[in-house]
């Protein structure tokens, strides 16, 4: 799994991640939106996945 270089509107982890899973992008953008909306540690998982991910050649 990697970040989108293409397909990014921060750091390219949910564009990485709907790549990998062959899901539209939009809608992983959406349900990480809505996951933050509820209690847990989503953000902070949002930024350790921006860190450990290597960007796409």
């Amino acid at each position: 799994m990697t970040r989108s270089r293409e397909d990014r509107m921060i750091a390219g982890v949910c564009g990485g991640i709907a790549r990998r899973y062959g899901w539209r992008s939009r809608n992983v953008r959406l349900a990480f939106v809505a996951s933050c909306l509820l209690p847990g540690p989503q953000f902070l998982i949002y930024l350790a996945l921006w860190l450990l991910l290597p960007e796409e050649p």
